[in-house]
Formats: C-alpha cells, structure tokens, sequence
C-alpha cells in the first residue's frame, strides 16, 4: 500500500539559542513524507520555484518518494524564518514569503488518485478538500490542521472534517476549535463532527488518541538534545500515517492507530534532534526499532501482533 503526502514545500532559516540555520528543507509535507518512508512507498504533492535544489528531489526518490505530484514553477520557493525561546517550545514566526505557495492548486498525477490512504498535511482545508475531490474513494484520510485555518476559514475546515477519518491537532488547537479547557472533551467534541478518530499532540507532554470508545494516551520519548523542533509535528503525522499505510488490514483499527501513534511519535523524537530533516536522512530502520521497545517498556504499552 502507499500513502499519499499533499502539503508546503519550503526553504526555512531557523533560529535557536544556540544557532542559527538558513536554506533548510522545510514544509509540512517534507516532513511527513519522509517519516512515512520509513514503512511505505509515498506520492508526493507540493509546489516549489526555481530556487528549490534538485538534490532534494534526488534524496526524496532514494527514499521512495514518488515526486511526479511535485510542481516546479518559475519564481521562488516558500519561505518561512522562527525562532525559538529557551524552552524550545516558543517560536516566534520573523517572516513568511509564500511565493510560488500563494498560488498552488494541487493537482493530482492520474497515477496517484487510486491511492488507499491520504494524509492531508498542513494547508488550507480549501486545498485539502481539492484534494479528496481528485481521490477515487481512499480507505482511510488522515488531516493535519493548524491555528491559522481554525481563525480564519472555519467553515471550509468544518466541511472538511465530514470527510476525515482521523483529524491530528495540537492541545491549544484542539481547545481553539472547540473552546473546550479540557482536551478529553475537546477530542470527544471534535468526533461530533465528523472524524471517527482525533489525535491530539500535547508537545514534550506525548499524545493522545480518542477512538469511538476507546482512548490512549502516550507520554513522549525523553531527549537529552534538542537541536530544532521544527517539523517535529508532522513527521509525527508522517510516521503515523506510513504505518497505518503498511499495516491496515481491512478496516484500521483503534489498535493499530495506537501503534502507529507510537511509531509516529519515536520519528518527531529523532527529528529534532538536528536541524531540519538531517537526522531523519540518515536514520537506520534498526534504530527506530530500538527506540520503539524504549518507548513500549517506558510507556507500558501492549504491542498488536504483527
């Protein structure tokens, strides 16, 4: 089975305490591809302009990244510059330049509409919805969503949601859709609306998935380097929806999310640990599976069958 990944494609310059990094490979669906190509072949969707390297697209593909969806268009690539507070979880946006991104309509190779599962990375739920309707039937959808859209195109997002089978959001999110403090309430609301499963990311706090009656929560992988949290969220969704992608058998279930939502989170754990994707790059099966036991031991998690 193969995913596919639609999302922003950028170039970022990133600011730490410690260090500063520009011309980086950044975007939602950068991140989320490459986690999920660690369990399944990927289809990949987004724009880029003339200043985008040609090397990405040649490490793209020697993970199994089909770019054939990738547009290549004149004028320069989006651009996104933030920095980070001491507690690497402040960030401060400095500047955006959407640039080929203000226009980009994604459109689908024939070759990819076949599909069986989608992860709508972060964008505009207008374009996510773009999206679904170039899709013959996919088995499963997987949406990820941001502050942005909650704000300012609720309606499209609300829309959206009745065709999600699992909506991934962060805790201040999840409280911002639903103006609910408690995040157990604000899961089980937002199910009202449509997905038959949220997950909802809380962070250096781990993660927690509402199933129709069912609910997990895992902590998150304790790190002793943080270099650069970005993307960290998206290779969560990545690695979550390339898991699901390679294991569904039949119908998903709530218990293979809850592995998933494991693996998902051992991907975000190695991703900052360097700058943008370079850890990610060169990340062994090995060690992910390593990580994986910590994580299972740690966490008193059951493991399904394989």
């Amino acid at each position: 089975m193969s995913l596919l990944v639609v999302g922003s494609i950028g170039l970022d310059t990133v600011k730490t305490p410690v260090e500063e990094r520009s011309d980086l490979l950044g975007g939602s669906a950068s991140y989320a591809a490459l986690g999920a190509s660690f369990f399944t072949p990927v289809n990949l969707v987004g724009i880029v302009g003339d200043d985008f390297p040609q090397s990405e697209f040649q490490a793209w593909e020697s993970r199994g990244i089909d770019t054939r969806g990738v547009q290549r268009v004149h004028g320069n690539t989006f651009r996104w510059s933030g920095e980070y507070a001491w507690d690497l979880n402040t960030r401060e946006t400095r500047s955006v330049a959407l640039n080929v991104f203000e226009t980009f309509s994604p459109t689908l190779p024939e070759e990819y509409r076949a599909t069986p599962f989608v992860l709508l990375a972060n964008i505009a739920p207008n374009l996510q919805a773009h999206v679904l309707d170039q899709m013959n039937e996919p088995r499963f959808v997987l949406a990820d969503t941001m502050d942005l859209w909650i704000k300012t195109t609720r309606s499209d997002l609300d829309r959206l949601l009745k065709r999600v089978d699992l909506l991934i959001l962060n805790d201040s999110e999840a409280r911002e859709i639903t103006q609910e403090t408690s995040l157990i309430r604000a899961g089980r609301k937002i199910q009202q609306s449509g997905p038959r499963f949220v997950a909802i990311k809380k962070g250096e706090h781990g993660a927690l998935l509402f199933g129709q009656d069912e609910f997990f929560s895992c902590g998150a992988y304790p790190l002793e380097d943080i270099h650069d949290p970005t993307g960290a969220g998206d290779t969560f969704a990545g690695g979550l929806g390339g898991f699901v992608s390679a294991h569904a058998q039949g119908e998903v279930t709530f218990d293979l999310l809850r592995r998933a939502m494991i693996y998902g989170s051992v991907l975000a754990s190695f991703c900052v640990e360097a700058f943008s994707l370079e850890r990610l790059r060169h990340l062994r099966s090995d060690e992910i599976s390593e990580r994986y036991k910590m994580f299972k031991a740690m966490s008193q998690f059951e493991s399904i069958s394989r």
